[in-house]
């Protein structure tokens, strides 16, 4: 399989790109820093052409979009929150997982069996909504939302399914997360194999449990 994967030079795009790899896949493993195999600023759409041009001709079985940044951590109501950190999250968490998806289904539809992945997150849930957070919380909800109705225009085609990763042991989750990242990849792994046509649009748990939406 010819895997691209968003955000892979940390946490858990890196644990998912090791994985994929160590089986033998052709990954393509994108981010922003040094790293990286393909640099990929998913806010950018000069990357996202550049990306595209340099995959020319190689057909994508599986993309996950991992890439997303949580800016708004510890922000106070009445203080926080400023505008750019809004914009700056819905660009990376919302509008960059369009536009991979966007840029690159010319190569997903070239693959026998293509499938997207999108990490979001139970935050995005209206049934997990203890307060705070508000930024991460509404871009992972509108990603949600994203995928949801990608289902349903990709169907037949394309199948989509969105995921929860899990509280993970990484830069964004802290060290006193539920689970570590070959947890989380292990898991997530399953996910992305059992994604069909006929689960097209699923919200799960990186352990397999349907989510409410």
């Amino acid at each position: 399989m010819h895997i691209v994967i968003t955000g892979a030079t940390r946490g858990i795009g890196a644990g998912l790109a090791a994985h994929y790899i160590s089986e033998g896949h052709q990954v393509t493993a994108t981010g922003r820093s040094v790293g990286a195999a393909m640099t990929l600023d998913v806010t950018q759409p000069a990357d996202h052409a550049a990306m595209a041009a340099a995959l020319k001709n190689q057909p994508i079985d599986l993309l996950v979009c991992n890439a997303g940044v949580f800016l708004d951590k510890g922000e106070d109501l009445e203080t926080g929150y400023a505008p750019d950190l809004w914009s700056q999250s819905f660009a990376t968490n919302v509008t960059g997982v369009f536009l991979t998806i966007q840029s690159l289904l010319p190569l997903l539809r070239a693959a026998a069996a293509p499938k997207v992945a999108i990490i979001s997150s139970q935050m995005a849930s209206h049934t997990h909504a203890p307060g705070s957070s508000y930024i991460y919380r509404a871009s992972k909800a509108a990603v949600l939302n994203v995928g949801r109705n990608l289902a349903a225009d990709l169907a037949g085609e394309i199948a989509v399914g969105i995921y929860h990763p899990g509280w993970v042991q990484t830069d964004m989750g802290g060290a006193t997360a539920a689970i570590t990242v070959d947890e989380a990849v292990t898991g997530l792994v399953d996910r992305f194999d059992e994604l069909s046509h006929e689960t097209t649009g699923c919200f799960e748990t990186w352990d397999g449990r349907a989510h409410d939406y």
